[in-house]
């Protein structure tokens, strides 16, 4: 099978290493908005969406990032990852599958910044429907990952596991689609001096749920690092606050939609203040400065 066979259907899921797991889930509950979906041994699911789970939190001595799920299109496109990928790739084992609510799941390791990602086909639907509570949660949007090679990762990403380039920021940072999903980006990789965790995005579906964030954050001693503010490469208008262990999550209402043949190509900007925020908005030290990858 060729390159052009893996296809995906969204972002499916994203573990998250946490120091205080009940400190940790009571926040993406009741600030964040998430539904708890179930719980196992040192770990609680949660969920956005009528999936099985959208975020895993994992009790660790370290906070970060345990590993990236994404969900393909079917069983084909799946084989088609495998066999094209050309690195180590391990199946998780059945029970631990079964644990996930999926039919099967492959891991392997992005090469610059260690990021473990898992394919998988077939997430179990929740009983129930998702039912929002202050916050119109639409969906889980994407991850944005720190690498100290941004360009080798970008490439990773593109050669081999077939995701497309939306735009870019010079030297700074590029949005990627994973084909033939169509939002602007469901992964970003941005240039630092060392590998880890940016931000994860939950988008939303109306944009009083941005100004109502920023009030809740503030009741509840969130930090807010960045925002409100409008992104020129998405048109995406976005809001970013900490979790409790110092991670970066945000809020984005809007975001421009690609059609899967004849899609506009990737725009080159300017680094720069101008190419992050159309409100100029300026990010606070926090932001996207913490989250150890936890490698395989």
């Amino acid at each position: 099978m060729a390159t052009a066979d893996i296809r995906y259907r969204q972002l499916g899921y994203i573990a998250l290493n946490v120091t205080d797991l009940a400190r940790s889930a009571a926040f993406y509950e009741t600030t964040v908005g998430l539904t708890r979906a179930g719980e196992g041994d040192g770990l609680v699911y949660l969920r956005c969406s009528d999936k099985h789970h959208d975020i895993m939190l994992v009790q660790s001595a370290v906070a970060g990032l345990k590993r990236v799920g994404w969900e393909m299109e079917n069983p084909a496109a799946l084989q088609a990852l495998i066999e094209s990928i050309g690195l180590p790739v391990q199946q998780a084992d059945p029970a631990e599958a079964r644990a996930l609510g999926v039919e099967q799941a492959y891991r392997f390791t992005e090469p610059t910044t260690g990021t473990t990602f898992e394919a998988y086909t077939g997430m179990a639907r929740a009983a129930a429907p998702y039912m929002p509570t202050h916050t119109k949660i639409a969906r889980l949007g994407h991850i944005v990952i720190i690498s100290p090679d941004r360009m080798a990762t970008a490439a990773f990403m593109a050669d081999k596991l077939n995701f497309r380039i939306s735009d870019q920021i010079d030297e700074t940072v590029t949005f990627m689609r994973c084909f033939p999903n169509p939002f602007h980006h469901s992964f970003g990789v941005g240039q630092g001096r060392d590998a880890h965790l940016g931000h994860v995005n939950f988008m939303v579906t109306e944009i009083d749920d941005i100004g109502k964030a920023q009030w809740r954050m503030k009741r509840a001693g969130a930090p807010v690092v960045f925002g409100p503010g409008r992104h020129p490469p998405s048109d995406s208008i976005f809001f970013y606050f900490l979790d409790p262990d110092g991670l970066t999550l945000e809020y984005s209402f809007g975001m421009e939609e690609f059609p899967e043949h004849a899609a506009r190509p990737p725009r080159a900007m300017k680094q720069g203040l101008d190419s992050i925020d159309y409100w100029g908005a300026v990010p606070e030290p926090g932001f996207s400065a913490l989250g150890v990858i936890e490698t395989l």
